[in-house]
């Protein structure tokens, strides 16, 4: 499946820490030439090489020999030179002489021709660094253009490279730029840079490594930007230091792609930035839009190729709210966990309250808020009796469900009562002339009322608050009983993802060792997801499966996560999800659920809009006081008419 990376909004970039020799410059031009024929072949749109990667950055009071300098400005004109027919941006870094003055630059090439000279701003001149003894800072230079063999080329560090088509803005810091007290990107990504390459020479120590990494991290997180880092390898001179050859790509706090170190071949890692989700981030955050701009900058043109691939060169999650990596994902899950049992602790010691109601059918949700609810408690230091844990079996209920309930409830030692609704709801439909053989939504949601009803009765009996069990992705989609399950006093799990909420209780097991309190959590997370409303099938059976009516969950958290997290349009979350789902769902299926997700967010906005208090615990949200502000009666129809553009 061929997908336009390019129209999706991504940027594909390489970093390259080439096989080199010091000072060996037609050497170095060749690995150089064989690493952008190798981006070319994986279509890459811009390549960043190392500082002074054409001569080699340890060269010493070699920089001084006219010579050597001479032949770096040749082989970088070489290099536009050969390859001139081709779009690909080559960031590549060498020494000039300008008048008397010698500066480390990056020289940016696309199409035959050299856009722009960027000479490096911070100079290290202390500990194992002495650059000042050969180059000049840009904050001494006065030529905003320097003229090679005939060419005007613009020269100076507030120059920033722009493709108004992608709306890709680039800027480029030079190794211990980043390292400054106020780096130079500060001023690039405030002005527009949505992208920052670093040239880098950066020698290793015990503890650098980290240290190095969390900051290029940390950077592309303060700017929200993508930052390309490229450092020199161990092929540099080794009188005194050793060079790791570390390259790295990271995308608004996240590191999308990380080279081996320590090789002496050459080292090549590709990345795809979501230039999109860069623009959404600075578009929500009025930290950086307050931010004022110091530099007036310089915006070279530049050309960017449209990519076709098979294949995105970053990872497309299935599962965006849920880690992939065990140990991070069993960190989340402890995070949101705490979250959770803090939120309500602080609410039951404001109010004072020594006593609250759950639901509890056995499923997914209300064990979640029942766990939760337990740990609260404990954090307070308050009798497990004050929570009561009420399952209240209908029409749907089945024997395994009530079991799972009632087990669990003894096993934390909680208030355990049983109320059979079905009397209650028989007579109701009596009252309201409803034929108990009609299995409609008043069939459904009379179940649904006459639970909460009594929950919220017997809260005020015990002088207690109803906790909320319903999630985030029930949320999203309205998948509630209006002034049922909808309504509580505190909701719990109103920031939890339904994909998610089973590894949370997965991680509940994990820190547990009572084998038969396992056993039933276990149960229960294999039980499939249902609200129990329709009589049960043959065998006592679930029949009535909640992703059989919605679609499945794993489909709308994808789709809720990019609509809300990165604005994404519908066309761009269907094709990624296409993506990442092949071989699991069709297009047709997906856009079928795509298309279900709109409608039933977009009309549902007025459930969000009168929830009740609770707690965010992720970077998407629904609470209409907090995160999501919208109104009931907007239509889906541009949303929906994106989809009907695809055959």
């Amino acid at each position: 499946m061929q997908i336009n990376i390019t129209e999706m909004g991504f940027i594909r970039v390489a970093s390259v820490s080439p096989e080199l020799r010091v000072a060996d410059i037609e050497f170095n031009n060749t690995l150089i030439s064989q690493s952008i024929q190798k981006a070319e072949k994986a279509n890459v749109n811009i390549i960043v090489f190392p500082e002074m990667c054409i001569t080699g950055y340890t060269c010493g009071d070699l920089f001084f020999q006219k010579l050597l300098l001479d032949n770096a400005i040749e082989s970088v004109l070489n290099l536009a030179k050969a390859h001139s027919k081709s779009k690909i941006i080559s960031i590549v870094g060498a020494p000039i002489q300008i008048s008397d003055k010698i500066y480390n630059a990056a020289f940016i090439l696309q199409n035959g021709k050299i856009l722009g000279i960027v000479p490096k701003t911070y100079l290290p001149n202390n500990a194992e660094f002495y650059e000042e003894r050969w180059f000049a800072s840009s904050f001494h230079c006065s030529e905003s253009f320097i003229e090679i063999k005939d060419e005007l080329i613009p020269f100076g560090a507030d120059l920033l490279f722009v493709n108004k088509e992608t709306e890709m803005i680039f800027g480029i810091e030079i190794c211990e730029d980043l390292w400054a007290v106020i780096p130079p990107s500060s001023m690039m990504s405030i002005a527009g840079a949505n992208l920052i390459f670093n040239l880098s020479a950066s020698d290793e120590y015990l503890g650098k490594y980290q240290y190095r990494k969390n900051l290029v991290i940390t950077q592309s997180a303060r700017y929200l930007s993508g930052y390309i880092y490229a450092s020199a390898g161990p092929n540099e001179s080794s009188s005194d230091l050793v060079y790791s050859g570390q390259c790295m790509v990271a995308e608004n706090g996240v590191l999308l792609q990380e080279s081996q170190r320590f090789q002496f071949e050459s080292q090549m890692i590709i990345a795809d930035l979501d230039i999109d989700k860069l623009k959404s981030e600075r578009t929500k955050n009025t930290s950086y839009r307050k931010s004022e701009r110091g530099i007036d900058y310089r915006m070279i043109e530049c050309d960017i190729k449209h990519i076709q691939d098979t294949i995105f060169q970053r990872q497309i999650s299935r599962t965006p709210f849920i880690p992939s990596d065990e140990s991070v994902r069993s960190e989340t899950c402890e995070e949101i966990f705490n979250i959770q049992q803090t939120g309500l602790a602080k609410r039951l010691k404001h109010i004072a309250c020594k006593n609250v109601v759950i639901g509890v059918s056995g499923g997914l949700d209300s064990t979640l808020a029942l766990l939760v609810t337990h740990k609260a408690f404990q954090k307070l230091g308050m009798n497990p009796n004050g929570i009561h844990a009420i399952t209240m079996p209908g029409f749907g209920t089945t024997q395994k469900t009530y079991m799972n309930a009632q087990k669990l409830s003894g096993m934390l030692n909680c208030t355990f009562l049983e109320v059979d609704i079905k009397p209650a709801v028989n007579q109701h439909f009596k009252d309201i002339q409803h034929d108990i053989n009609l299995l409609d939504t008043t069939y459904e949601n009379a179940q649904a009322r006459e639970r909460t009803q009594i929950l919220m009765d017997y809260a005020n009996k015990v002088k207690g608050i109803v906790i909320g069990t319903g999630d985030l992705s029930e949320m999203a989609l309205g998948w509630s009983t209006y002034n049922g399950d909808h309504m509580s006093m505190y909701g719990i799990n109103a920031g939890v993802p339904k994909t998610l909420i089973k590894y949370i209780i997965e991680w509940c097991i994990n820190t547990e060792t009572d084998e038969k309190y396992c056993k039933v959590l276990l149960d229960i997370i294999s039980t499939p997801i249902s609200p129990e409303l329709l009589p049960p099938g043959k065998g006592d059976k679930i029949e009535q499966k909640t992703e059989d009516q919605i679609g499945p969950y794993i489909l709308h958290d994808f789709f809720l996560y990019h609509f809300i997290r990165n604005s994404y349009p519908p066309l761009k979350i269907m094709e990624l999800a296409a993506y990442s789902f092949k071989g699991e769902y069709s297009r047709q299926v997906i856009i079928k659920y795509l298309k279900l997700f709109f409608k039933k967010f977009f009309e549902n906005q007025f459930k969000r809009n009168c929830l009740p208090d609770s707690v965010k615990v992720g970077s998407v949200a629904l609470s209409p006081r907090g995160d999501w502000r919208m109104p009931s009666d907007s239509l889906p129809n541009i949303w929906l008419n994106d989809l009907d553009t695809l055959k």
